[in-house]
C-alpha cells in the first residue's frame, strides 16, 4: 500500500493532567468544584498512578506518540516555588511513555491555574506573561531532555470566551451581548450565576492579549534553556464557511479572522510548529441537517481538512492534536474517525506539511463543566472501580493506523 501518510508520521492520542490524573486541588477549577459551581473531579481516572498501565493500552493499540500536559498547580504550587517531587514524577511519566516506544508531546498549559495565581487575577493581570513565561522555561529546562515536542499552551480563545465571554468557566465572567452567539456547548447551567455586564467583553481582549503576549515570552524562555526543541501552540480552530451568498461568505471570514487568524497572526513567528484542535463547524446559510454527537455537534469530522488548511498559510509544520468525538455508545466513533483521517490525508495530497493525527481521547475524562457525563475515549473507564475498558472503535484506528504504516494490506 503506497500511503499518503510519510513515514515518522505520528499516530496516537492525548490526554490532559487535570481531566485524568486526580487528586489536584490547588487550581481555580478545584477551588470552582468546592464552592459547587462546576462539578468536582475528584480522583478523575486516577492516571497519576495508573499512568504506566495506560501507556500499555496506548502501546497495545498501535500509537507511536502520546500527547500529555503536565500541570501548572503541582509544577509551581507557590509563586516562584518549584516542586522537585512533581517534576520528578513528570519524569518518570515521560520515561514511561519513551520506553513503550511512544513520542511524548507536551503541553505546557491545559487550562487549569494554581490557586495562588489565579487569586491574584491569573491572566487578567499585566506581569501575567512573564510569570507564565518563568514556569514554561522551566519545564524546557527540567523536561525537555526527555521530549522535543512542546505546546505552550491549549485552545487560548476557547480558553478566554468561556472564562470572559460565557461565564461559565473560571473565572466566570460573562458578556451579556453573548446570549446572541454560540461559542461551544461548555456547560450553560453555569452561565446563569456568572458576573454579567459589558465589563466581560474587555477583560476578554485584555486576556486574549495577555495570552498572546504568554506565548511569545514562553517561547523565547523556553528556546534560552532548549535551543532545539519544536515548540509551538494548540489553537482550536472552528472550521467557518458560507454558501454561495456574499453576506454569508463575509460572516464567514470575520468569524475565522476573530476566532483563529487574529491570534495566529500575533503568535506564529514564535511558533516552529502549529497544533490543531478540530471538533465542529459553523456553515452560513447551511440548510443540510446533521446528525449530532453527545456534545450536541454537528458531525462533520471532514471538516479537519478546512481547519487545517486555514492553519496551512502560517507556513509551519501543523499537528493533529486533538480531534475526537462524544459517543458513549461508541455508536459513530470508528466511522468518525475514518472520516477525519481522510480529511487530513486530503490535506497531505495536496502538499500541507501535516506530522501527526492525535485522537481525543485516549481515556474517557472530566469534560470540564460537563463533569463525567461525556465520553471521548478509546478506552471507556469505570469511575466507580477505575477499570478500563477498550472499546471497539479503539481497534478500528488500529487498523487504520496498521494500514497507513504498511503492517497490514
Amino acid at each position: 500500500m503506497n500511503s499518503v501518510f510519510p513515514k515518522g508520521f505520528y499516530w496516537g492520542a492525548s490526554a490532559a493532567s487535570y481531566q485524568v490524573e486526580g487528586g489536584i486541588e490547588n487550581t481555580d477549577w478545584a477551588k470552582a468544584a468546592r464552592e459547587g459551581r462546576v462539578p468536582a473531579c475528584g480522583r478523575a481516572c486516577d492516571h497519576y498512578h495508573l499512568y504506566e498501565g495506560d501507556f500499555d493500552i496506548a502501546q497495545s493499540l498501535g500509537h507511536n506518540a502520546h500527547r500529555l500536559s503536565v500541570e501548572w498547580a503541582r509544577i509551581e504550587p507557590k509563586e516562584g516555588v518549584f516542586d522537585h517531587e512533581a517534576i520528578a514524577h513528570y519524569r518518570k511519566v515521560l520515561a514511561a511513555v519513551r520506553a513503550r516506544g511512544l513520542t511524548p508531546m507536551i503541553t505546557v498549559w491545559h487550562f487549569t491555574l494554581p490557586l495562588w495565581f489565579s487569586e491574584r487575577g491569573g491572566f487578567e493581570c499585566n506581569d501575567a506573561p512573564q510569570i507564565f513565561a518563568r514556569y514554561a522555561g522551566v519545564v524546557a529546562r527540567e523536561l525537555g531532555d526527555l521530549c522535543k515536542h512542546f505546546s505552550t499552551m491549549n485552545e487560548p480563545i476557547v480558553y478566554a470566551s468561556n472564562g470572559w465571554l460565557r461565564g461559565s468557566w473560571p473565572p466566570f465572567k460573562r458578556f451579556t451581548l453573548t446570549n446572541f452567539v454560540s461559542i461551544t456547548n461548555s456547560n450553560r447551567k453555569h452561565e446563569a450565576r456568572a458576573d454579567t455586564g459589558i465589563h466581560g467583553l474587555f477583560l476578554f481582549l485584555r486576556v486574549r492579549r495577555h495570552l498572546a503576549q504568554a506565548h511569545n515570552m514562553a517561547y523565547i524562555a523556553m528556546k534560552k534553556e532548549r535551543s532545539a526543541l519544536d515548540i509551538g501552540l494548540v489553537k482550536h480552530v472552528i472550521f467557518f464557511e458560507g454558501n454561495g451568498n456574499p453576506w454569508n461568505k463575509l460572516k464567514a471570514w470575520i468569524a475565522n479572522y476573530q476566532w483563529t487568524h487574529h491570534f495566529m497572526q500575533v503568535t506564529y513567528r514564535y511558533c516552529d510548529s502549529i497544533g490543531l484542535n478540530y471538533y465542529f463547524h459553523k456553515k452560513f446559510g447551511d440548510t443540510a441537517t446533521y446528525a449530532k454527537t453527545d456534545m450536541d455537534w454537528d458531525i462533520y469530522p471532514e471538516g479537519i481538512y478546512g481547519a487545517i488548511k486555514m492553519l496551512s498559510r502560517y507556513k509551519r509544520p501543523i499537528y493533529v492534536t486533538e480531534a475526537g468525538v462524544a459517543d458513549a455508545n461508541d455508536a459513530f466513533r470508528a466511522d468518525y474517525i475514518q472520516r477525519q483521517i481522510d480529511g487530513t490525508r486530503r490535506a497531505l495530497r495536496e502538499g500541507i506539511d501535516v506530522r501527526s493525527h492525535m485522537y481525543w481521547s485516549l481515556l474517557d475524562n472530566y469534560e470540564w463543566a460537563l463533569g463525567f457525563e461525556k465520553r471521548f475515549g478509546l478506552v471507556a473507564i469505570n469511575y466507580e472501580t477505575l477499570e478500563r475498558t477498550i472499546r471497539p472503535s479503539a481497534y478500528v484506528y488500529t487498523t487504520i493506523i496498521k494500514k497507513e504504516q504498511g503492517l497490514i494490506e
